[in-house]
């Protein structure tokens, strides 16, 4: 009886020592931690346009979540556009300069407007969620991801 009792606490201390886990960085799901919004100014805006792709940003970037992966994470974001029907969503990878900072690594969210005449609908019936795959190799040395859209940008750091 004796040793039941013993196994018994024994469980229960394990069992509630988890909680401290779940909230230590040890835990991967906790290596990035929730997104944050900013205002994107204009010059930022300015340069955010990239002639080689003629879709334009998204006009607001609401939510970005990255959920740990084996071999990496997924990065997904979610966008409003001002109208209903933008379409071919995709998280486009902004190219490092040598003066850009190493550790932090860029998304546009670009998508297609609509090839007709749409309504702007409630907010909810406008968003679009788009996503991609990092691997452990991209994520390596990565401190700060940002998701930038017209806008807002949201980022998201270690």
């Amino acid at each position: 009886m004796r040793r039941l009792h013993l196994a018994a606490m024994i469980a229960l201390l394990a069992l509630s020592a988890c909680g401290g886990f779940r909230d230590s960085r040890l835990n991967p799901f906790n290596w990035f931690g929730r997104s944050e919004a900013r205002a994107a100014t204009a010059a930022q805006r300015a340069a955010f346009e990239r002639p080689a792709d003629p879709r334009p940003l998204v006009d607001q970037v609401t939510g970005m979540v990255i959920e740990r992966v084996p071999g990496g994470a997924i990065l997904r974001a979610t966008g409003l556009p001002p109208l209903q029907g933008y379409w071919d969503a995709e998280l486009v990878e902004v190219r490092r300069g040598p003066e850009d900072d190493a550790e932090t690594l860029t998304f546009d969210f670009r998508l297609a407007p609509p090839p007709w005449t749409t309504n702007a609908g409630p907010p909810r019936s406008r968003e679009v969620v788009v996503a991609t795959f990092l691997t452990d190799n991209k994520l390596a040395g990565i401190r700060v991801i940002i998701v930038r859209g017209a806008r807002t940008e949201r980022v998201v750091r270690r």
